[in-house]
């Protein structure tokens, strides 16, 4: 046998002994010298069973009411129980959630924000490397320039100073230019040794120290041209035959030099005198006048243009450099800010799971107490039907009291029938009270009710005639079936103990 069984059988029999108890004592002989301070109302004997069996059917719904509300009770009881564990158990779960991810979420937050900051501080650094790669590629872009117009220049001057040198050294090696001698006094007229230069030439040279060294060949009479001298320094004569040479001096660039000439005939004509004659010598040697001064110029120029050129390298090797370590600091914090951009992803996304874990966990605590809340309002309901059943039984008893307080005065043999209707009637309703307990038993087994349904014998008192025979006590009304009321009596005491006795058990148990 299941216990819902036997807690139901003990349920039953307890209330159906109860019933009958209540029944067979509300059912007791009525003494003509007891009190009562209830109101009392005579009447017919079936009128009075009537009462009685329709408050009696009140007091057993009522009573069923309240068991069907004890248990509704009961599991909302339970369920509230169940709601504020579950809160309790969310809110220490909660709780504990939010102590960990509080210092989680900081945490995240502070790596987050160190993230950030480095990431920017980062972004800031690649913003200034990539300008300063940019400026310094610009300037290696310009000093690559400068060197290639410092090269030109240089191959410029390079040129200017060839052509200078080629012209210096075509000056010093000699050129053969125009030459004449004339008379010193008349420039028209050609000197008496010009019959000795019959080539009427001389070759000029360029010296390094800017004069000119001029030679004019003698090709004859060597043996009568003793002496030439130019400004008082001889010439030197270097002989290129019996009857010939050339005759050398050094000046100043000019276009006539005047030559002082010492002359003697005197081996062929011995009347002559020794002759000294002063001519001028016609010839232009200032064809090479600025060319040291140009040679020199172009010279200083390459030299300067080397310089620059040399200058610009050097720069531009410095910039190639700086712009190479400025490429090569742009590509490091370029490395450097998209690490610091995936550890401010990655801090970003552990402060979002953090907060998350830490809602996650509120949320819960939320629902739990939302359902809590629920529970508490379905347990107040329960609450407030189970009072209501309550005062609804307490009506029915006080009724079917009102009831069983009404006296009857009837013949023995109706009395007789009476109370055997009665007895009938208690028997019939304690069946249906059985019958209605063992419905909810189930469901809320845990719940006694018996108390609700026992009623408390009430001692009812004969109403007081209006007859004259009111003064006197009245004698003891006729007890027909006393037998019938005693076994039912012994009955009901059987059922209640039969009920009792398994709830004490249980008790004890």
């Amino acid at each position: 046998m299941t216990s819902h069984v036997k807690k139901t059988l003990v349920t039953t029999a307890a209330i159906a002994g109860a019933l009958a108890a209540t029944t067979l004592f509300n059912t007791t002989t009525v003494k003509a010298d007891t009190t009562s301070s209830a109101p009392v109302t005579t009447t017919t004997s079936a009128t009075k069973d009537t009462a009685i069996a329709s408050a009696q059917a009140k007091v057993n719904s009522a009573s069923a009411a309240v068991v069907s509300a004890q248990a509704a009770y009961g599991s909302a009881s339970t369920a509230a129980s169940d709601a504020a564990a579950k809160t309790a158990a969310a809110s220490a779960s909660a709780a504990a959630t939010s102590a960990a991810t509080s210092s989680a979420v900081a945490n995240a937050q502070a790596a987050a924000d160190s993230a950030a900051t480095a990431k920017s501080t980062a972004d800031a650094n690649l913003a200034k490397a990539q300008s300063t790669a940019a400026a310094t590629s610009r300037a290696k872009s310009m000093t690559s320039a400068a060197v290639v117009s410092a090269q030109s220049a240089v191959a410029s001057a390079s040129a200017k100073a060839s052509d200078a040198d080629s012209a210096v050294a075509s000056a010093e090696a000699g050129q053969t230019v125009t030459a004449n001698l004339m008379k010193s006094d008349d420039p028209t007229k050609a000197s008496a040794a010009q019959q000795y230069f019959a080539t009427k030439t001389a070759i000029v040279k360029l010296l390094p120290s800017g004069q000119v060294q001029i030679t004019i060949p003698l090709t004859s009479g060597l043996e009568y041209l003793k002496e030439v001298s130019y400004n008082g320094v001889d010439a030197t004569f270097t002989k290129t035959g019996d009857h010939s040479a050339n005759i050398t001096f050094t000046a100043d660039p000019a276009t006539s030099y005047t030559l002082a000439m010492t002359m003697d005939i005197t081996s062929v004509m011995p009347f002559m005198p020794i002759m000294h004659e002063t001519a001028l010598l016609d010839v232009d040697t200032t064809i090479f006048n600025g060319l040291l001064a140009a040679k020199s110029a172009a010279d200083a120029a390459l030299t300067s243009a080397q310089a620059a050129l040399s200058t610009a390298k050097t720069y531009a090797a410095t910039v190639a450099q700086v712009a190479s370590s400025a490429a090569s600091a742009a590509t490091a914090a370029a490395t450097v800010a998209s690490d610091a951009a995936v550890v401010a992803t990655s801090a970003a996304t552990n402060l979002t799971s953090a907060q998350a874990a830490n809602s996650t966990a509120q949320a819960a605590l939320t629902s739990a107490q939302a359902a809590q809340s629920a529970a508490d309002a379905t347990l107040a309901t329960a609450k407030a039907n189970l009072d209501s059943a309550n005062a609804a039984l307490t009506s029915a008893q006080a009724e079917l009291k009102s009831a069983q307080n009404i006296v009857v005065v009837t013949p023995a043999s109706s009395a007789a029938s009476s109370a055997s209707s009665a007895t009938s009637s208690a028997t019939s309703s304690a069946a249906s009270a059985a019958t209605a307990t063992s419905n909810v038993a189930p469901s809320a087994s845990t719940t006694t009710v018996t108390s609700a349904v026992v009623a408390t014998p009430v001692t009812t008192k004969k109403a007081t005639s209006s007859t004259p025979a009111s003064s006197t006590t009245a004698k003891t009304l006729p007890q027909t079936g006393n037998e019938n009321q005693s076994a039912l009596v012994a009955l009901g005491l059987a059922i209640l103990t039969l009920g009792i006795y398994p709830m004490m058990k249980r008790k004890h148990a």
